[in-house]
């Protein structure tokens, strides 16, 4: 098993990418293969003390770097064609590798991903596909969160298959219920997209091709109601933002009340190991990154301010997407996830 670590891109590279990279060399089966400036990585090595590379650790030379300000629908094929992103997703469509993963610019690298290694034959588009933390059944996966803010109901149909095969072979979960993000339970709620939706999952769950549950209300979403929560890229980028704010909110209100006094701090340490598991379980840095979904191969966004720790969980994130057969169940299954009449002609997903 390769993988390729973008190792310019995001907040803290390279040194924190190249930390975890290691971490992840030393604790996984895997061969990993640093893309991006070898000065600038071999000079990260130095300041982490290691002298020489892990055998299962090569670098692979790129130039440029993707910046947040690069327009990202031109920064990867034309505006910056050596940069470590670039070369990096090049490298995987040539089978060089397994999986990527990258902490840089979102936006370039879903259209890098999409024009550089390409969607699966059929997929309308790329979605970007989180996991969100629930008490009970190991987490939700949200689809989408922002590659499509504007969406047909055929989009969110083959977002609902995708995120449904990622959770089956990813995740173990034998049979992923299925839900609608919408502003109620019944049929009949929400917008027409949302309308249609729902008559086109409802159809495909009563076919057996995927386990349709219903709406679902945003206030039910971190119960572990549903596997899969199928979203236009708008909403469920505006309720994973708020889902978002509310954790830094609650634990930092926590905080707050375990520091006011010398009996709170008494039960804080009670507490400690308990507040340490819940730390752990709404920690971005135990997920480590977002799986683009529809991508021919495997490719894994880590957040922009990763650490070492979050980079080594999304290199773990990416072992087990190569290792899923994901895209390849998706090719299988194109032919149930299209929309007959005008909705196939949208997105020229095709390509």
């Amino acid at each position: 098993m390769k993988i390729i670590v973008d190792a310019m891109g995001g907040d803290n590279a390279p040194l924190e990418i190249v930390r975890g990279a290691l971490l992840a060399a030393k604790d996984f089966d895997a061969e990993i293969i640093l893309v991006g400036r070898g000065e600038d990585i071999l000079r990260a090595l130095e300041e982490l003390g290691e002298t020489d590379l892990p055998s299962n650790v090569q670098i692979s030379n790129a130039s440029q770097v993707v910046d947040m300000e690069d327009d990202p629908a031109t920064a990867v094929t034309r505006l910056k064609p050596d940069s470590s992103m670039s070369v990096g997703l090049r490298a995987l469509r040539d089978g060089a590798a397994d999986a990527m993963v990258s902490a840089g610019s979102t936006g370039a690298l879903l259209s890098g991903a999409t024009l550089v290694v390409k969607r699966v034959r059929g997929i309308r588009r790329a979605c970007l596909a989180p996991m969100l933390p629930t008490p009970s059944n190991g987490g939700t996966l949200m689809v989408d969160v922002g590659a499509n803010a504007e969406c047909t109901p055929e989009y969110l149909l083959q977002f609902a298959f995708m995120g449904s095969f990622f959770v089956r072979s990813c995740k173990g979960v034998e049979d992923p219920r299925v839900g609608l993000l919408n502003i109620g339970t019944e049929e009949t709620k929400g917008s027409a997209l949302y309308r249609e939706t729902h008559r086109l999952l409802k159809e495909a769950g009563e076919q057996g091709r995927i386990n349709f549950v219903g709406n679902v209300e945003a206030r039910e979403v971190m119960n572990g109601v549903c596997d899969v929560l199928v979203a236009d890229g708008f909403t469920g980028n505006v309720l994973l933002k708020a889902i978002e704010g509310m954790g830094i909110f609650f634990m930092g209100t926590l905080k707050g009340m375990f520091t006011k006094n010398f009996m709170s701090k008494m039960a804080y340490l009670i507490l400690k190991k308990d507040l340490k598991s819940l730390k752990k379980l709404v920690s971005s840095e135990e997920v480590g990154g977002t799986a683009l979904l529809g991508i021919q191969r495997p490719v894994i966004k880590a957040h922009g301010s990763s650490n070492a720790y979050a980079i080594r969980s999304a290199i773990r994130q990416a072992i087990q997407a190569a290792q899923s057969g994901t895209a390849a169940l998706i090719a299988e299954n194109i032919e149930y996830m299209k929309v007959k009449g005008p909705e196939t002609g949208a997105g020229n997903g095709d390509a």
